[in-house]
């Protein structure tokens, strides 16, 4: 098992405490021995005494990381257990709930199956003249990433209404096919790990081969390998990969910069989408980001990376979008940070944008003309200093790509 933080879910049970009142000091040693250590420097322990409610959490502000530890002090007030958590869960079973939901409502495949035998399933609704691709949670540990699936899912199917949907939900069920996959990594999900499936792929490093290394493979990446191929099967005219990002405390859109077929039509879909997402979620910004690559010979070593291979594959609007672990700062909440709710509300407005852009994901000639000033490419800076003031903790990212943090694979052979 590949321990990182808490557990993949994010979830340890401490249990019952036998008094009235009673204070805890949690200290966690070995913290730099994660896959991202960088990570923990204002870091707010998640706590809920109620594992199966993904809006009880709430954050110990008083959570303090220094020399590779992280400590907290917890005031427990009457008997029972409480739960610690790096991010609110989202279980398996919950998983298996959404989904089965959704098969009420919309026509649900299985893709294929991973190494441990569970089903990889694909949520197929709409009836429009494009295909658009959604996945969710190609690193396990990313529970936010299945929030907001379940947030786009709730409100494209009317999960909550008996299948009685908006108006602008019945526009894009017009404009567009839906392959909506809410978590690609079930084995890794249930196995407790941060970012790679059941034998320790990446799978967001297996969209392509890479020199020696094969991908991908039934052997060790099915789950990329059945959505790729049903990708061939069905095209794509736009495609979205949702993430978490363990450091910057923002949501933000990550684009195909400089793969080989950008230009000036991939850029300015990129920039009209995220203006789009601007204007109809308050918690979606486009300042800050992952700062791009600066040439495309960078890019060539992360044709692996899903955004990238597909986009290129298909020369289409690819885009990865991350929400925050921590605070988010453009709506900062201290006492909750990002949440599964917020998580969930981003999710259901991404159809805004989805509507926006329609008009212009396949057409021909300089489109970007006729687009207004305010939906312009920006160009995402990791540099928020201005938005830190007293912060003292805050070091600016090395030129980190796509959530490149180490990775744990097996070697083939």
């Amino acid at each position: 098992m590949q321990m990182q933080y808490l557990s993949a879910t994010g979830l340890v049970v401490f249990l019952a405490i036998k008094s009235v009142v009673c204070f805890n000091d949690f200290l966690m040693h070995t913290t730099e021995a994660v896959s991202y250590p960088e990570a923990w420097p204002g870091t707010t322990i998640c706590y809920s005494s109620n594992v199966e409610d993904p809006d009880s959490w709430t954050r110990n502000q008083d959570t303090f990381y220094m020399d590779g530890k992280l400590s907290w002090e917890h005031e427990h007030t009457k008997n029972g257990s409480v739960f610690f958590s790096y991010f609110p869960p989202f279980s398996y079973a919950r998983h298996l709930n959404l989904v089965s939901r959704c098969s009420e409502y919309a026509n649900v495949q299985s893709l294929g199956q991973t190494l441990d035998g569970r089903e990889i399933e694909c949520v197929v609704v709409g009836e429009g003249n494009l295909t658009c691709w959604i996945i969710h949670r190609q690193h396990p540990g990313e529970t936010m990433a299945e929030h907001y699936a379940e947030g786009l899912l709730t409100r494209l199917l009317g999960l909550d209404t008996n299948g009685v949907v908006d108006d602008q939900v019945k526009k894009v069920l017009s404009q567009y096919v839906f392959y909506i996959v809410p978590c690609m990594c079930l084995d890794g999900v249930v196995r407790g790990h941060l970012r790679t499936n059941g034998v320790g792929a990446n799978l967001n490093r297996e969209w392509a081969t890479k020199r020696f290394y094969e991908a991908p493979t039934l052997e060790y990446s099915p789950e990329v390998y059945y959505v790729l191929n049903k990708m061939d099967e069905t095209g794509v005219d736009c495609f979205l990969d949702i993430h978490g990002d363990e450091e910057l405390p923002f949501n933000f859109i990550s684009g195909a910069n400089l793969i080989p077929n950008w230009g000036k039509r991939m850029e300015s879909l990129h920039g009209a989408f995220t203006a789009a997402y601007v204007r109809a979620n308050p918690d979606m910004q486009k300042k800050y980001g992952y700062p791009p690559p600066e040439a495309p010979e960078e890019v060539l070593d992360y044709m692996n990376v899903a955004t990238n291979q597909v986009a290129n594959r298909f020369n289409c609007l690819g885009l990865t979008l991350e929400m925050p672990f921590k605070n988010c700062l453009t709506n900062s909440d201290p006492e909750r940070g990002w949440t599964p709710k917020r998580s969930r509300d981003l999710g259901a407005s991404v159809l805004a944008p989805l509507e926006y852009i329609h008009p212009y994901l396949r057409a021909e000639g300089e489109f970007w003309t006729q687009l207004p000033d305010e939906d312009a490419y920006v160009t995402t800076t990791d540099d928020f200093h201005d938005e830190l003031k007293a912060s003292s903790d805050f070091i600016p990212l090395t030129r980190r790509f796509y959530s490149d943090v180490h990775e744990i694979r097996k070697p083939v052979g």
